[in-house]
């Protein structure tokens, strides 16, 4: 038997299910230490973003723990290791199966809390900067919901590998967390619109967008020529309003873009590249996660409302076990 977190009606109940049957040869079973909440769950939960075809229905895109077992053709893992995974689904439970190419080492001198707030985010930030928008360096970036899990780890990475970031935030304390990691320009979204500031900042050739929405119009008047648009979310709605003269004139490019229906091998590249790019900043303390609240999962309904509230700053984790 394992345990995992079960969507009741309107509730999420920490209960017993039964144990995998068998491990398939290209995955690895990881006795989960933590968890994390991400958007998606809560979308998930609320019935507008079920799982993709053959998916776990449980919650969780991410996880932290130690190798279980590993299928007949994996190698490079051996039970005992310490690792974090990207997950299509699964990961509030006591453990999980995954193909093992979405699964990493945990950075040397990283604990496993630490390593929990990695594989979401930082994958998510480097398929959409470095893959979808193939950001080249000096090429700027307009980020909206800077100070989420996603918006932190976008920060570093993209200052690291020299791409000028430009966050929007809804409060002055979000916006000076941003400053700290390296956004060069910022502006609070309760002051109204901000196109005009940055224009003044020197326009941008790329926005992360995870709100859609009025957004979009305004993204587009802001976004340089071969300027994209990668829209990632839609927590301003699903319509938009599009400027397609501008969209035309200056070859604007308008990309949607989800990383947890991607298939295995496309999730495996992406957790290469991070591997190979971003690893070695992790370890040098460059860059590192930023955590925001820890809960235990028993309490995961109280931390899906932290992030529902816009609370968080960085990654809200769920302790699984020791």
């Amino acid at each position: 038997m394992m345990k995992v977190i079960k969507i009741t009606g309107d509730s999420l109940k920490w209960e017993d299910c039964a144990s995998f049957e068998e491990l398939p040869a290209d995955h690895v079973e990881i006795d989960v230490v933590w968890s994390a909440v991400n958007r998606a769950d809560l979308s998930q939960r609320a019935g507008v973003y079920p799982p993709p075809p053959g998916a776990s229905d449980i919650l969780g895109l991410e996880v932290s723990g130690r190798i279980a077992a590993v299928g007949k053709a994996v190698a490079g893992f051996e039970p005992g290791d310490e690792v974090c995974a990207l997950l299509t689904g699964g990961g509030y439970a006591t453990k999980v199966m995954v193909p093992a190419v979405q699964v990493l080492p945990v950075p040397k001198g990283y604990s496993l809390k630490k390593a929990a707030a990695i594989p979401e985010v930082f994958a998510t930030a480097w398929l959409n900067l470095y893959q979808e928008a193939d950001l080249q360096p000096g090429e700027r970036v307009l980020l909206h919901a800077a100070a989420s899990g996603l918006g932190t780890a976008v920060i570093q990475i993209a200052t690291a590998f020299g791409n000028p970031v430009f966050a929007t935030a809804g409060d002055e304390e979000k916006l000076e967390i941003c400053r700290k990691l390296g956004a060069t320009g910022t502006w609070n979204r309760k002051d109204g619109s901000f196109v005009d500031a940055v224009k003044s900042w020197g326009g941008v050739d790329m926005v992360l967008d995870p709100v859609g929405g009025s957004y979009i119009k305004e993204d587009q008047e802001v976004l340089s020529a071969d300027g994209r648009i990668i829209l990632i979310g839609l927590m301003g709605g699903r319509s938009a309003e599009v400027d397609l003269g501008l969209m035309l004139m200056k070859r604007h490019r308008l990309i949607g873009s989800t990383l947890r229906s991607r298939s295995v091998e496309d999730k495996g590249s992406v957790m290469q590249a991070l591997y190979r790019h971003v690893w070695p900043l992790l370890v040098a303390g460059q860059i590192e996660p930023m955590i925001d609240s820890t809960w235990p999962i028993e309490e995961v309904e109280d931390a899906m409302a932290h992030v529902a509230a816009n609370r968080n700053t960085g990654k809200v984790l769920l302790k699984i076990a020791e």
